[in-house]
């Protein structure tokens, strides 16, 4: 049968995609490639956040089909993804070569229409149209089709779609209205992973804290998605939980106390902060002020102050001036985030910030962009130099992906860990005491120690 290669570009959830279509491949008979060249199929799972992810994608795929026309005749090119659900047939016609567009509710279809183009079909397959429960035809997990031991962490997609329309955002063009899975559904497929091997499951929605809110009533005080939550947490032989990402107008009091009372729930959370200025979250549609962003934080550190925090934020928004991103600047000082990934705005086809007035230049945008960089670099080291001399709790999940020679695992907070280990201490919880730091890496020695002391 033939070879695929898969290559993805950005979030979790197209990650947790491409492991789910590569494991359906598999088991229709396909291999899985170490690279491009040796693929008989090439397939890129796009991202249509941002517009310099898509032209990426779109460069390599024109790379990609140049080359196929030199000395891979023959060679099957297709996207997949958000990109091929906003542009469709556009990307047949101004790529040639490519014979595949799959959209983010036909993820499930990719196995059939390469069997179709593999078997003669000539011409190219657009697929970009909804179908009603497509958020559960995609379960298989890359390390359930490869055997025990192959993972010890694992995405598990719990919904599609988005339901928010902040201004800048394409994603609800892109994955369509909030399609939630059952909870039965979903804690089977946890119980699944960890008979393969999993010790940590990471639950992903486009906003993963709505979840349940049309199909489960709150009963005794929580929503449908700490019910689920608890569900989840029920699983025997699983470790560690996680989930991503939320919006901070989805933090009610119920999600915040599970923090102290669910154990598995690690004490970390990505939470989107977008900007510090009122007056651009409220246009940028995200229905929340600063000053709740900053109660909810007080929340959380009261619930586990040893809680690691990341965020989004974007710079250079429509109309953003100085006053509006010093905004953003003071907020970032007050909450000292462990982390912030920090993106320059960039316009989205059919979003209304694209038409919003006062576009900012790129060079002030890389200006601000730059500046704020500066100053997360000097929290995250001090934040992370804190932790020098203490022993943490990691999960170890494998061999460091810049030092193959040594292993690396997280904290409950989400930190990485790099130390000197033996393959057998792999989907193990190990005491690491930490003796220096790298940007944004801890290093611990040689040593495990295992104390049962202070842990992260």
């Amino acid at each position: 049968m033939p070879s695929v290669y898969i290559k993805t570009y950005g979030c979790q959830m197209n990650e947790r995609d491409s492991e789910a279509v590569a494991s359906q491949l598999r088991d229709r008979g396909y291999s899985l490639a170490t690279s491009e060249g040796q693929a008989d199929v090439v397939l890129l799972n796009t991202c249509s956040v941002r517009d310099m992810a898509e032209q990426k994608a779109i460069g390599k795929m024109q790379n990609l089909a140049a080359e196929a026309r030199r000395s891979r005749p023959g060679q099957v090119l297709g996207f997949m993804g958000c990109m091929a659900q906003s542009r469709g047939e556009e990307l047949v016609k101004g790529v040639p070569g490519v014979r595949l567009v799959v959209g983010t509710q036909k993820f499930h279809r990719t196995p059939e229409y390469l069997d179709r183009i593999l078997s003669g079909e000539s011409d190219p397959i657009v697929d970009t149209g909804e179908e009603k429960g497509s958020e559960s035809t995609i379960r298989e997990h890359l390390p359930a089709a490869i055997g025990k031991g192959s993972s010890v962490t694992a995405f598990v997609s719990i919904m599609q779609g988005c339901n928010q329309h902040c201004s800048f955002c394409i994603v609800p063009y892109t994955r369509g209205h909030e399609r939630c899975r059952p909870i039965p559904e979903i804690v089977e497929e946890c119980r699944e992973l960890v008979a393969n091997g999993v010790r940590e499951v990471t639950l992903l929605g486009q906003i993963v804290n709505s979840y349940g809110k049309r199909d489960y009533p709150v009963v005794d005080g929580k929503s449908g998605f700490v019910q689920l939550l608890e569900a989840v947490h029920e699983v025997d032989g699983l470790e560690r939980i996680r989930f991503t990402s939320p919006h901070p107008k989805g933090y009610g009091m119920d999600l915040v106390e599970a923090y102290g009372r669910l154990p598995k729930l690690c004490e970390s959370a990505h939470i989107p902060l977008q900007s510090g200025s009122n007056r651009l979250l409220k246009l940028m549609r995200r229905q929340y002020t600063r000053e709740r962003f900053l109660e909810l934080v007080g929340q959380l550190r009261s619930v586990r102050p040893d809680i690691g925090l990341s965020t989004d934020i974007i710079v250079g928004f429509p109309g953003e001036t100085d006053e509006d991103f010093q905004d953003t600047v003071d907020l970032v000082r007050e909450v000292e985030f462990d982390q912030a990934f920090i993106f320059r705005y960039s316009k989205r086809r059919n979003t209304p910030a694209a038409e919003m007035d006062g576009q900012l230049s790129e060079e002030v945008k890389e200006q601000r962009n730059q500046h704020l960089l500066d100053v997360m670099n000097e929290i995250g080291s001090r934040r992370y130099q804190s932790f020098i001399g203490r022993d943490v709790e990691i999960l170890v999940q494998g061999p460091s992906r810049k030092n193959p020679a040594r292993l690396e695992g997280r904290t409950r907070c989400h930190k990485i860990v790099v130390f000197e280990g033996h393959e057998r201490h792999i989907g193990q919880l190990l005491n690491v005491r930490i003796e220096r730091v790298g940007s944004f890496t801890l290093y611990g020695n040689a040593a495990i120690h295992n104390l049962g002391s202070e842990s992260e």
